[in-house]
């Protein structure tokens, strides 16, 4: 058993076992195509949700996955419906004649950047060159925020497929029209009994689907599996809206449990030997169970990928120590380009920065000395900053007790990171091509 000299420093070990990563583009990233191996499911993180770096080695990652592993699925945390709209572009199907643009509600920088753009222009000439229409790679949303564009969108695809059902939907879909303008005002909802009708019917319209797949499906199998997952998320998100005041692990959970069915669902449709590759938060992505939120009884996607999916599943988290990230103060207030603090004492950040090294990649499930395991399984604080950023309370608002190595398979380090550079008004929008879906 490989045993780890007292004399030398934890810093040390990382140093002498990490891979450098020279340069996000020019970077050897064939022993992470080893690493990862037969992964069904490969799920890259983000320690914030509004850095470059950690945007731009995703999509690395990803093209290596396409071209040379055969993944086909993109499945980020992102609205179905908006993601669609996405897909569409790049795997060349009918552009969709409607005027709306893409990722408009707030957080609307999570994917309206031009790192996310490059990616998707790059899919969709990587598509142009595939012949066959099924084996060409899809960008897919797993969230279950479009409560109301997700209903519009399953009476639209009935109304080619059964007009008669398009009614019927349209009827139950409309006891939730007074919750329109602010879906999570609906969670007020059970205090006056209101919301009762609603939730059967909703779910009444889920599961007509499911049972009509085979005649709906001889008629247009994607506008049926759309309709499908539309039809799915307007029932998650009915109950998401009405537990999220009762408390925020029940919510949390559905929302992850969510995800994880759509996963699957799109895994389902690709085939045994479908192959995706997931992009969302590390909070999302690295597995639950090794965090101190399971004493609350939380679990996450990447818990349930690796209960599924076991080996097949790999997970690969991400981390900075400082530099500066797109975020808000408060929830749907405007974005601002923050300063990201230098880490705290204690936590696994602190530590990677205290090796000096700019950029690296960690194996942590097979590492190239066991001791490093041993040594970073003691629970550590860890940073994650999402859509808000609160640096004034940054410990108590931003870190948790985390294994690091329990929680991901691989790591990725940038000791200094900048912001993402987001589409925020006209002329950016209008300097990308006018097929672009976010440019409409």
């Amino acid at each position: 058993m490989d045993t780890f000299e007292r004399s030398g420093s934890l810093e040390q070990l990382i140093r002498e076992v990490h891979v450098p990563i020279d340069g996000i583009e020019t970077a050897d990233v064939s022993g992470f195509l080893e690493r990862m191996g037969d992964a069904r499911v490969v799920l890259l993180g983000a320690a914030t949700h509004g850095t470059s770096e950690f945007y731009r080695w995703r999509a690395r990652l990803t093209r290596e996955l396409v071209m040379h592993r055969g993944f086909t699925i993109i499945a980020a945390e992102a609205d179905w419906p908006d993601a669609a709209r996405v897909d569409r572009h790049v795997r060349h199907l009918p552009r969709d004649p409607r005027t709306w643009r893409a990722f408009e509600r707030f957080p609307q920088w999570l994917w309206r950047n031009y790192e996310t753009v490059d990616l998707m222009e790059w899919l969709r000439a990587h598509n142009a060159e595939v012949r066959s229409p099924a084996e060409r790679c899809g960008f897919f949303g797993l969230d279950l925020y479009s409560l109301f564009v997700s209903a519009s969108e399953v009476i639209r695809a009935l109304a080619n497929i059964d007009p008669a059902a398009a009614e019927v939907a349209r009827a139950r879909y409309g006891l939730l029209t007074q919750w329109q303008f602010d879906p999570a005002a609906y969670g007020h909802a059970p205090l006056t009994r209101q919301y009762e009708a609603a939730e059967g019917e909703v779910v009444k319209q889920l599961e007509e689907l499911l049972e009509r797949r085979i005649e709906y499906g001889k008629h247009d199998h994607d506008r049926y599996f759309d309709a499908v997952c539309n039809a799915r998320v307007v029932a998650n998100a009915e109950r998401y809206y009405r537990v999220m005041y009762y408390g925020s692990v029940e919510s949390w959970n559905l929302r992850e449990q969510h995800m994880f069915d759509t996963l699957q669902a799109l895994l389902g449709v690709g085939g045994p030997a479908s192959r995706a590759v997931v992009w969302a938060h590390n909070s999302h992505v690295g597995d639950a169970a090794a965090t101190e939120h399971v004493e609350r009884g939380e679990l996450n996607l990447g818990h349930l990928c690796k209960r599924h999916f076991g080996a097949k599943a790999f997970s690969v988290g991400f981390g900075t120590d400082h530099g500066t990230v797109l975020a808000a103060r408060a929830w749907d207030e405007p974005v601002e380009r923050m300063r990201v603090r230098p880490a705290q004492q204690g936590s696994y950040e602190r530590l990677f920065h205290l090796t000096g090294t700019p950029a690296f990649m960690l194996a942590l499930r097979e590492p190239q000395r066991l001791a490093l395991r041993e040594e970073l399984t003691p629970s550590r604080l860890e940073r994650a900053i999402g859509v808000v950023y609160r640096p004034a309370t940054e410990l108590m608002s931003h870190y948790f007790e985390a294994s690091l190595p329990t929680q991901f398979d691989e790591y990725v380090w940038f000791d200094e990171t900048h912001s993402l550079n987001p589409l925020t008004d006209q002329p950016a929008i209008d300097a990308v091509p006018d097929t672009w879906p976010f440019g409409l």
